[in-house]
């Protein structure tokens, strides 16, 4: 039998360590090594052991050398989700026999974003392991998802629920039930017993999703694991298991607000510059197909503070209103608050409006907020950023049918930014008329193809000239 080993991991950012150590060299933070102990091979040995898994096994270890030339590529047969935004993030699809990570905080509809995608494949058997709803809640979430009993009733048929939290069970009714897509409701709630630790320790997670990631690679079954973290993405799971799967996927997004943001952060089949966007609603949730509309309010003529930007998130392109707030400061001290977007460039901008423009913000207050919750990081966002606090500053509206998308330097000029063709196609479509881009950009655009009206500018100053007269 094995002896196991003593290893110490840090529970924010996963490194290793062979010894204890107070402050991460990877994160930087104090006092989040754990220590834990690397069991032995005998577990997962048996399980690949088995029936179902013993022929894979032997096939690894009669394993040999193999030149690249000489391997024969093929590309895996994706299975369609039905699902256009989540067969976006994923890279067009699951692969068999992959191991992805659905991450993301608690209550931000991770189960009902994939309960609700297992509904519309009638046509595989699927095996839904829950460790933390009963068999009857799971039933009810169904309900309140499908529209009709009937239809409910047909779609369910080939969805099997365990409620277990022992991994070597759910290995044997795996081994009986022989699905075809394995959900795992969270990875937190698994245990096994050659770890002597709690369910969701450090030891227990990397334990569990290395016994299903050898599982998964030898029956080629995909696995999809539920993860939970914290805004501080602290607790032991999705950042330990990392580098163990192949997918990793994030939903995020406010829970105040009905919209959700599906990203890839890791993807071995795909890219991870795709997102998917969905509306949370009373039936489940909604695929966004066109995010532009839903960023959009109706009317915005006579409105100061508002400005559209042309942003691109991922490989994305969609349009974001920019909403900006100048006041007086009531305080000593002036307040600088951005929501959806990243303080510390809010405070450049406003150095740059201060020192290059002229404008005098030291004394007054300044809160910058992006409609529909979300959170963009595109530098596309500088110029109508600046534009809205302008706009907000002086009273004056900016002219309804304009956007604008420019980075912004610590020069005050207006610098260049990728795709920008997506951007003029994505404005035109919605019915905007004039854009303020980028005077660099120019140069590869044919203006031919667009009828919206471009102006290019150099610095800030010409924009704000455009903008306000």
């Amino acid at each position: 039998m094995a002896k196991d080993k003593i290893a110490y991991v840090c529970s924010n950012c996963g490194q290793e360590s062979t010894k204890w150590i107070g402050k991460c060299p990877n994160c930087g933070e104090w006092n989040t090594f754990k220590e834990i102990k690397v069991a032995g091979n005998t577990a997962t040995s048996s399980i690949l052991s088995s029936e179902r898994f013993g022929g894979s096994a032997k096939q690894a270890a009669e394993m040999k050398p193999i030149r690249l030339k000489d391997i024969p590529y093929e590309d895996y047969p994706r299975i369609d989700l039905n699902d256009k935004e989540l067969n976006r993030v994923l890279g067009g699809g699951l692969v068999p026999g992959s191991l992805i990570l659905l991450g993301g905080e608690p209550g931000i509809g991770k189960s009902t974003l994939t309960l609700q995608t297992i509904l519309n494949l009638p046509e595989y058997k699927i095996l839904y392991v829950s460790g933390e709803e009963s068999a009857h809640q799971l039933k009810m979430r169904a309900r309140r998802l499908e529209s009709r009993k009937e239809q409910s009733e047909k779609k369910d048929e080939n969805v099997i629920i365990l409620c277990e939290t022992s991994l070597d069970k759910i290995i044997d009714h795996i081994q009986n039930v022989r699905p075809e897509i394995i959900i795992i409701d969270s990875i937190q709630t698994i245990h096994t017993d050659s770890v002597d630790s709690g369910p969701g320790s450090v030891s227990q997670v990397r334990e569990c999703a290395a016994t299903l990631l050898r599982i998964s690679k030898s029956s080629g079954i995909p696995i999809i694991l539920i993860g939970h973290i914290n805004k501080e993405g602290t607790l032991a799971g999705p950042k330990i298991l990392e580098h163990i799967v192949d997918t990793v996927i994030q939903f995020e997004g406010d829970q105040h607000y009905m919209y959700r943001i599906l990203r890839s952060i890791k993807n071995r089949f795909g890219s991870t510059s795709e997102l998917g966007i969905y509306e949370m609603r009373q039936d489940g949730l909604r695929q966004v197909n066109n995010p532009s509309e839903m960023l959009l309010a109706q009317d915005l003529s006579g409105l100061s503070g508002v400005a559209i930007s042309s942003a691109i998130e991922g490989a994305r392109p969609f349009l974001v209103e920019t909403q900006a707030l100048v006041s007086s400061a009531a305080y000593g001290t002036p307040q600088r608050a951005a929501t959806g977007f990243d303080q510390r460039r809010l405070n450049m901008l406003l150095a740059v409006l201060e020192k290059r423009v002229g404008f005098k913000l030291m004394q007054k207050d300044v809160f910058i907020n992006i409609a529909g919750g979300i959170r963009v990081t595109d530098l596309a966002m500088d110029l109508s950023i600046i534009a809205a606090v302008l706009s907000s500053n002086v009273d004056t509206p900016i002219e309804q049918g304009w956007c604008m998308a420019g980075e912004v330097g610590l020069s005050g000029e207006v610098r260049p930014v990728n795709r920008m063709e997506q951007r003029l196609a994505e404005a035109e479509k919605l019915g905007f008329t004039d854009i303020v881009i980028p005077r660099y950009n120019m140069q590869r655009i044919d203006k031919t193809k667009y009828n919206i009206n471009l102006h290019p500018v150099r610095k800030v100053e010409e924009a704000l000239r455009i903008l306000f007269g």
